[in-house]
């Protein structure tokens, strides 16, 4: 199939009245993965969707569909498919898992161990800071932040994982061309540039209440665990720490004064079962282990669908095209078999601690490398 006629069918299918993504999944997997085979039978029966989708199939929106593949088109634009190999496997097993992600930015992010961040919009003063210190503190443990874009603690999150020099993701209750609040406009783009906005609302797609429910149950399923620093007993953020409970992932809760009404959310929570935390190294301890079988459960996923990402083994260099990047290899090199601290490896590499931290992490879930008390690291044997 042409690329573009390809593509063209995903944005027709994805904007089908009905449809949904349970809906395009379960066709998709019926026809193989093929979406022409999708859009031909969804045309010949549209089944239970009705006039509305029999309508958009035989005449869709030109203008609206060229206006995606525009969009498309655009440097660093992706519709990241279900059917790709690097789509987040940690999606699949959400309820309603999405057809496609539409991402700006580097997609490659979406598989990093990622830690959830969410609050109160309204937030104090005191839990801003809480989010920005236990955001900055993640991600110089090498988790990338990710978030709603929202204000309050949300657009705190994200700020300090790029104050860090490190990775945050967005999930956004929009289409990817737009911003919700507008006040994040300058953030957003921050985050295009050193991380990803993330969406599966196509296009022009405006902010609606509904849209935020659907994209918390992404934040939730991307990520290894969620942190909820502030929040009231009706606010959304307990609806993405439900979401990441019912999906077995690990809720951490910070407590707060009993006179504070934007504590009373955490400590419900707390109360139904969230860790409480009181620092970032007792989350870093807690989600190690989960995140280090992400790293194998994609290791083993790239090298059966993408083979042409390894290396090969060649001697002195690292598996996985990732590890291409100079420096790694550097960091490789610098390193050894004797056990050195993030100090030494700073001083030998002349790189940042908090690009190290980083870098260390995705070595350790590779089991390149292990890391020892006292903040040492040392390389495994192959």
């Amino acid at each position: 199939m042409d690329e573009n006629h390809e593509w063209r069918d995903w944005l027709l299918a994805l904007r089908t009245p009905g449809l949904g993504p349970g809906g395009l999944r379960e066709r998709l997997q019926a026809a193989g993965g093929n979406i022409g085979v999708t859009l031909a039978r969804l045309r010949q029966s549209p089944g239970p969707l009705g006039e509305p989708a029999r309508l958009w199939l035989q005449r869709p929106d030109e203008a609206r569909v060229a206006n995606d593949l525009k969009w498309l088109t655009e440097p660093g634009h992706r519709l990241l498919r279900c059917t790709d190999a690097d789509f987040p496997p940690q999606l699949e097993n959400i309820p309603q898992p999405p057809a496609a992600l539409f991402v700006v930015g580097d997609p490659s992010l979406l598989l990093y161990p990622q830690i959830a961040i969410v609050g109160a919009r309204s937030a104090s003063t005191t839990g801003l800071a809480h989010a920005r210190s236990f955001a900055y503190a993640l991600a110089q443990a090498g988790f990338a932040i990710t978030s709603g874009l929202a204000d309050g603690i949300d657009g705190a999150a994200h700020m300090s994982a790029l104050d860090a020099d490190a990775p945050t993701l967005a999930v956004i209750g929009t289409g990817p061309d737009r911003v919700y609040p507008r006040k994040h406009l300058a953030l957003s783009t921050r985050i295009a540039e050193h991380g990803a906005l993330v969406s599966e609302f196509p296009p022009g797609t405006g902010a609606r209440a509904d849209h935020f429910p659907r994209r918390n149950r992404i934040i939730a399923g991307l990520t290894l665990g969620t942190l909820v620093v502030e929040a009231g007993l009706r606010s959304g953020s307990l609806i993405t720490a439900r979401l990441a409970a019912e999906q077995g992932r690990e809720v951490f809760a910070l407590p707060g004064s009993i006179h504070n009404p934007l504590a009373r959310g955490c400590h419900r929570l707390i109360r139904d079962g969230a860790r409480l935390v009181e620092g970032a190294a007792e989350i870093v301890e807690s989600l190690a282990p989960a995140a280090r079988m992400l790293g194998t459960a994609l290791a083993e996923r790239l090298c059966t669908e993408m083979p042409d990402r390894a290396l090969g083994g060649t001697p002195g260099h690292l598996p996985g095209a990732e590890f291409r990047d100079p420096e790694y290899q550097c960091l490789w090199r610098e390193i050894g078999h004797e056990p050195a601290t993030m100090d030494e490896l700073v001083q030998r590499t002349g790189l940042s601690a908090a690009n190290l931290s980083s870098m260390l992490l995705m070595l350790e879930l590779e089991h390149r490398i292990e890391s020892l008390p006292g903040n040492r690291y040392q390389g495994l044997p192959d």
